[in-house]
């Protein structure tokens, strides 16, 4: 502590010339003296008149001070930290310090990897408070072992240290969750059960934040987005707390190497089994995830729903291909009996126009017949009935079956006037040679 320094102040000069005769002034009256109560206060007043009142001692005093203290912290605090000791955790050994549970030692249980430095410094307040050697004896407790004061100042050590306590929460399985039993998800609510789990694992994600489990109304993107991230798991988890201890002899370095190397073999061993462990967990998760069944159902559904459509346009195809190789058939038959029914019909008619032609023929020949070969008196001669029948067939052959029915037709109103039957077959060759079918003189007995 720096030392005071005094400092010479003269005090200032009075005016020249003045005095206390002629330049004094009274510039008010003195007010008449009050008469008052004074009463002595303070802590330390206090503190008097408490040892007179109970007649105590200074020493009884600051002991029974000191346990109202206590009980007051334990009051004030008794909404955040209001853990019972376990007799048996008073009684540890503070050598085995690794074995210990330092949330439990500070009253901090319930709170573990989520308690925050202010909460563990108010905890280790509280503890130092009601565990110091010094305020036990204060508090007339004659017990000398101060080995759970050490396990408090050990847990706090650990606590406030970030790495420390990072190495102490990756082993600190009393921060586990157990995954929920198949009794249980039978009767209870899946995302419930599975909730705290998940959130409890995901203490030792490297990414944060990590994504919740959903709902039943989960998005599908969202549950595969949350089992993506559990089964690509980025842990922080090292278990270098649990590490024998390496030793400090500098003489000893083989021990030395070969301690090192046992715990990076033991720490690989475990990280793979927590690796699978957790594996294990997700796996479980997924398995009893009624979403995931529902979202397969959906695709399942739609592609079956693609499956019958693609198989219903194939059908239809199908159906089209061979109702137009049908209607194909079918014009095709149709046509080929079109083309039969107009073959009969020609043939028909062919046979009918020859039979005609045929009756026609008939009738010119027995036109000639009827008119006795155009003979007069008595029979025709044989020359002239020969040469009759040659100018009928001539005239036949120069003719078309119309032109032949004609003159048949002709000849037919002729009857058996030879004049007339004469004229019809002159006019026909008189027409035939007008048309350049006959020849001047080619026939000789019918012109």
């Amino acid at each position: 502590m720096a030392a005071a320094q005094v400092v010479n102040t003269p005090l200032p000069a009075l005016p020249e010339g003045w005095s206390a005769e002629k330049d004094y002034k009274v510039l008010s009256a003195l007010s008449s003296a009050t008469q008052r109560n004074v009463e002595p206060v303070g802590p330390h007043f206090l503190a008097h008149a408490r040892r007179k009142r109970h007649n105590r001692t200074f020493s009884e005093d600051d002991r029974i001070q000191a346990q109202k203290t206590v009980k007051k912290v334990d009051e004030d605090e008794d909404d955040e930290i209001s853990e019972p000791e376990d007799p048996m955790m008073l009684q540890r050994d503070a050598k085995d310090w690794k074995g210990q549970d330092h949330y439990a030692v500070l009253g901090l249980s319930k709170y573990r990897y989520k308690a925050t430095v202010e909460q563990i410094k108010r905890a280790h307040r509280k503890k130092v408070l009601r565990h110091h050697p010094d305020k036990k004896a204060a508090a007339g407790q004659s017990d000398e072992n101060d080995s759970f004061f050490k396990c408090i100042q050990k847990a706090t050590e650990i606590l406030l240290d970030p790495i420390k306590r990072r190495q102490f929460d990756s082993c600190d399985e009393a921060a586990n969750v157990e995954p929920p039993t198949k009794k249980q998800l039978e009767k209870g609510n899946f995302f419930k059960l599975w909730s705290p789990v998940f959130k409890s694992e995901g203490r030792f994600s490297n990414k944060q934040p990590v994504p919740v489990i959903g709902n039943e109304n989960s998005t599908e993107e969202e549950v595969e987005e949350f089992y993506n991230f559990w089964y690509n798991f980025d842990s922080w988890r090292s278990f270098e707390y649990e590490d024998e201890d390496v030793p400090d002899d500098n003489e000893n370095r083989d021990q030395k190497r070969h301690v090192e190397r046992k715990n990076a073999n033991s720490r690989r061993k475990k990280k793979t089994e927590d690796t699978a462990r957790l594996r294990k967990l997700v796996d479980d998760a997924l398995a009893g995830d009624e979403r995931i069944k529902k979202f397969r159902q959906a695709k399942r559904a739609g592609k079956d729903k693609k499956r019958l459509e693609k198989e219903a346009e194939a059908k239809r195809l199908l159906e089209e291909k061979e109702k137009a190789k049908q209607e194909e058939e079918r014009k095709k038959k149709e046509a080929e009996e079109a083309a039969k029914a107009e073959r009969e019909q020609n043939k028909k008619t062919k046979e009918a126009a020859k039979n005609a032609a045929k009756k026609n023929k008939r009738v010119l020949r027995n036109s000639v017949k009827d008119v006795n070969y155009f003979a007069e008196g008595g029979d025709a001669s044989a020359a002239q009935v020969d040469g009759v029948l040659t100018d009928v067939d001539t005239i036949m052959a120069k003719i078309s079956p119309e032109e032949l029915a004609a003159l048949a037709a002709k000849l037919g109103s002729a009857g058996t006037d030879a004049a007339a039957v004469k004229a019809a077959y002159t006019d026909e060759v008189k027409r035939l040679v007008g048309e350049g079918k006959l020849k001047e003189g080619e026939i000789k007995t019918l012109n």
